[in-house]
């Protein structure tokens, strides 16, 4: 079960790369998505909300199991979260384009959400940089990047009301 746990958590094993893994993963996930979303033409939404739901559950006890595989608290290595922190305004984007929110092209907004999310990550806001000081382990490490998702997702829902 750790060999499967830490393959989730490596997000199978993009957190392996040595450069810039948090950033790959994020791009990897938006161009998933997309293929799926506007691509393929997969548009469930209940499933997409239910699925990552059950992804961000289960990523604290596969990161929890992963941790000890890896030297430091915050292993650049574990990069489940940056996935589930990505995912948050491209599920928003599903929601808003079956429900005429999107006025600008589709792909605009794609690549506004992965700015943003890498931003809010990488900059560490309040409260992200709350969750990424005060709990060195498994909840920090992914709480901090779904606080970067909901700051994303707040930043799509508002660009999408102007256009």
């Amino acid at each position: 079960m750790k060999k499967i746990n830490v393959l989730l958590s490596t997000f199978f094993g993009y957190g392996y790369l040595t450069k810039i893994p948090g950033t790959v993963t994020s791009a990897v996930t938006t161009v998933f998505i997309y293929i799926a979303y506007e691509i393929l033409g997969y548009t469930d939404l209940k499933f997409s909300i239910i699925f990552f739901i059950l992804l961000f559950f289960y990523s604290f006890y596969a990161v929890k199991d992963s941790e000890t595989e890896f030297k430091n608290k915050d292993p650049r290595q574990i990069v489940i979260d940056e996935v589930l922190g990505q995912s948050m305004p491209l599920i928003l984007l599903l929601y808003l384009n079956q429900t005429n929110q999107i006025s600008i092209s589709i792909e605009i907004y794609y690549f506004m959400s992965f700015v943003f999310f890498r931003f809010f990550d990488i900059l560490k806001p309040f409260p992200v940089s709350y969750f990424d000081k005060n709990y060195k382990n498994y909840f920090g490490i992914i709480m901090d990047d779904i606080m970067a998702g909901l700051y994303s997702m707040i930043l799509i829902y508002l660009i999408s009301l102007k256009f």
